[in-house]
């Protein structure tokens, strides 16, 4: 008999390796932005998530191995059409920025998407923020600042500074928009977010005729972009199936680090003090996100939706004939039901909290 993995722990796993697949993405942009723009580098990086996604597709259609996930459906649209515009918009809100302000500024306040991630779960899709996974964000951004800028004294706010912020809250409101699809197909998803976004990006590049001759680099580009943007992104919506948006964008915040140790690999910088004590401090904040969930009496309202599941949790009790075992996907409705188990805020445990 095969143990069963916790659902929760898997999760932190899939997090984690998103967040592993992402941060080989600055420094290895680093080398190609020698021969490819940066707008046309960003457009490459989707597109190459997108067409790298497709070809999984398509050898999984071609094997007739059988999809367990739901499709993206109509009711999906305005999240999807907002996943899409955002993931657009913020690189472009990003640029604007990085032309007003220093490359230290904009990294130092790229890391407060951590924090506009969990302000907008929380406010704006009602998603279950507890105090642990607070301290956890708060410790996650401090580690952030050390690893970003060293020398505080350099840190001045701009109108530059603005267009990042903007930029952050853009990336906040596209994680969550991802949270409310992650019970769909997470290859669907990177292929529409890969097309949709790389096609948006390389409308700007053409306009700003950001264009390259170097073939090599265009490939390398979009390979790395399959593993950095692609695969990144399908852990991370498996993530968010279970952890929610604001536990997910916590661990993803450990691709900085993978950057910078990289970076020390691959441009021989020294490892710095800083490095050390941020680095502490990250998976001090890892713990506590990895700890967080809780246990209490809960409501299960009426809902009928279409996602991958099993019938040997406490959530999935429709019956099937003839039966149906192991995971499956199809519309399904969960009655009402009022029960006692440890849960995370994913999108089957949206119910609100009174704090005493």
């Amino acid at each position: 008999m095969s143990a069963v993995v916790d659902p929760r722990f898997l999760a932190i796993g899939f997090a984690v390796l998103a967040a592993v697949l992402y941060g080989i993405s600055s420094p290895v942009s680093k080398v190609l932005l020698d021969s490819v723009p940066p707008a046309l580098l960003a457009a490459l990086l989707y597109l190459g998530a997108g067409i790298g996604m497709a070809v999984v597709s398509l050898v999984r259609t071609s094997c007739k191995q059988e999809v367990r996930e739901a499709p993206v459906g109509r009711k999906d649209l305005p999240y999807v059409i907002g996943m899409i515009v955002l993931d657009i918009a913020a690189p472009v809100l990003l640029m604007f920025g990085l032309t007003m302000t220093t490359a230290a500024n904009a990294s130092l306040l790229n890391n407060f998407e951590i924090v506009t991630t969990s302000v907008i779960a929380l406010l704006i899709f009602r998603e279950t923020i507890d105090r642990r996974l607070w301290f956890a964000i708060i410790l996650i951004v401090c580690a952030s600042i050390i690893l970003t800028v060293e020398d505080m004294s350099s840190f001045a706010f701009s109108t530059g500074s603005i267009f990042v912020l903007l930029a952050c809250v853009a990336w906040g409101f596209e994680n969550n928009c991802t949270r409310m699809l992650s019970l769909k197909d997470p290859v669907e998803i990177v292929i529409i977010k890969g097309f949709g976004a790389g096609g948006g990006a390389l409308l700007l590049a053409l306009l700003a005729r950001e264009m390259t001759s170097d073939v090599g680099g265009i490939l390398a580009a979009l390979l790395l972009g399959f593993f950095a943007y692609g695969l990144s992104i399908y852990f991370y919506v498996l993530a968010q199936r279970t952890l929610g948006a604001a536990r997910t964008s916590a661990f993803y915040a450990v691709a900085p680090f993978i950057g910078v140790g990289l970076s020390f690999v691959i441009f021989q910088t020294p490892v710095t003090v800083f490095f050390a004590v941020a680095t502490g401090i990250m998976i001090a904040g890892a713990y506590f996100a990895a700890a967080g969930g809780h246990r209490h009496r809960h409501v299960h309202t009426l809902l009928t939706h279409e996602h991958r599941h099993r019938h040997d949790d406490e959530h999935h009790t429709h019956v099937h004939d003839p039966p149906v075992e192991g995971e499956h996907s199809h519309p399904h409705t969960h009655e009402t039901m009022v029960h006692s188990h440890p849960h995370t805020p994913d999108l089957h445990h949206t119910h609100g909290h009174r704090h005493h």
